[in-house]
């Protein structure tokens, strides 16, 4: 069996990225939730100015895996940081070290620009993903709880902003 090939994405990936998520979203029991597709994932990855990257796992030119991350920005490191929103590997391919194979490059990413940390979250049942991340020195950031607005609720906070009258 051949090497695995790690390779940043591109625009003819789309179809593969976008069928990637959905196989994600099914594992993660949260398919109901998916609202990207093809072109708004070509706009936001691929267009003017990307917001993200993609990594796509390949072994003999068939895809395994992919890895989407972006930067954030540490103010206590005073550097960037690179933060992995997916990570997935198709069932059938686990264990052949694709995972790790990402999650290898994206650090060489992160030491490459300078990045102070390389992290993610994972949902607290999926105790094989857990146990792959300690094998590779991923620590728990327990005393950090994930927050989020977003909907509803982004909206509303969004016109509450608007709605202060400008500081002279």
């Amino acid at each position: 069996m051949s090497a695995i090939i790690i390779r940043p994405a591109r625009a003819d990936d789309l179809d593969t990225i976008h069928a990637f998520i959905l196989a994600l979203a099914d594992y993660e029991r949260l398919a109901h939730e998916v609202k990207a597709d093809r072109a708004t994932l070509g706009r936001y990855l691929f267009g003017e100015r990307p917001m993200a990257e993609v990594l796509i796992a390949e072994q003999e030119g068939t895809a395994l895996g992919f890895a989407l991350f972006f930067h954030n920005f540490s103010t206590f490191e005073g550097r960037p940081g690179l933060y992995l929103e997916d990570l997935f590997v198709l069932p059938q391919a686990r264990g052949l070290g694709a995972g790790k194979a990402l999650l290898a490059r994206l650090a060489q990413i992160a030491m490459d620009r300078g990045c102070a940390r390389l992290e993610w979250s994972v949902l607290d049942w999926n105790e094989p993903s857990i146990a792959f991340y300690r094998s590779i020195g991923a620590k728990p950031m327990d005393e950090w709880t994930v927050q989020r607005v977003d909907g509803d609720a982004l909206h509303a906070l969004a016109r509450a902003g608007r709605a202060e009258p400008p500081r002279t």
